[in-house]
Formats: C-alpha cells, structure tokens, sequence
C-alpha cells in the first residue's frame, strides 16, 4: 500500500509516557522531541536569582517539566526536523502546550529565530509577574552555547559579561 500525504504528515507524531532530557528536549517510545518555539537553558547553565546568587536554571527547568508531566501522556504534532534530525514538535499534555507552559513560568524563553513570536505573549506574562529566570538575571540559551561552543566553561559562559543578559 502505497503512503498518502496525510500519512507524511502524521509520521512524526507521537504520544506516549515522556521522559525529560532537558528543559526543552522530551524522549516518548525513543524519539527524541525538541518543543518548537522555545529555548530553555542548557542543563549546566547558571542564572542569578533576585539575590545575586547563581543557581542551576536548566536544571530547574528540566526538574520542573518532569514533575509537571509526571506519568501523564504527551501528545506531540511534528512541525519541522531540526539539523540533528530530532523532531521539533508542538506538544501538549491535555490541552496545555508544553512550550507555553515553560516560557509562562519563566523556566523557557521565546525563541523568535525559530517561533515568529507565538510565545511572546508568554514571555510578556512570565516577564511582567518576574516568574522563574526573569526574577534575576540570565544569558539566552543560544549565546550560552555559542560561548560554549567557542571554548568558554559554564561559569564564564553564564556570566553578565559575557552579553546578551536579560
């Protein structure tokens, strides 16, 4: 039987029990998911709270979505495949959209490069009601692997100097 067009566009579906394996990275039955729109912070990446001192924001971020979906299904609709052939997917678990979910509580941001803004209105609220990151300070996620990237330690990479801060 020969494949239909629906079927092309179904076929990176998926739902199932998700195991977290980083604020904006799910596993459901194997599959790698990467939430579409969004950038969490990398899982040694440091941010400062309202204090001035640092704490691990990609972890709390990862922490923070697995107790959220616990043991409920997540349901995901590919959009696109990313360049390491992961799918990048809109998931939900009900009707809450997990990318929303972590940029409305700060634990996410919008990313524009990719997301032509749908998460700007959660970015607005988290913002405004200084939720999760925007109670401190922080480095975007993409900048934070750039300087990665380019030879830098989490330490210096998470610093205020090292521009792009929030």
């Amino acid at each position: 039987m020969a494949a239909t067009p629906a079927d092309w566009a179904r076929a990176g579906d998926v739902a199932g029990q998700a195991s977290v394996i980083d604020g904006d990275t799910i596993e459901i039955h194997g599959t790698r998911v990467r939430l579409y729109g969004i950038d969490a912070p990398e899982h040694d990446q440091l941010c400062r709270d309202p204090h001035g001192g640092h704490y691990r924001c990609g972890q709390v971020a990862a922490n923070a979505l697995g107790a959220f979906i616990g043991r409920q299904t997540v349901a995901c609709v590919e959009v696109d495949r990313d360049r390491y052939g992961r799918s990048v997917a809109v998931c939900s678990v009900g009707n809450i959209d997990l990318a929303d979910w972590l940029v409305r509580g700060g634990l996410a941001i919008d990313w524009p490069r990719y997301s032509k803004g749908d998460y700007a209105p959660a970015e607005a609220v988290a913002r405004s009601k200084q939720s999760g990151m925007w109670s401190g300070r922080f480095v975007e996620p993409w900048r934070y692997r750039q300087c990665v990237g380019a030879g830098g330690g989490p330490n210096a990479c998470s610093a205020e100097e090292m521009g792009g801060q929030r």
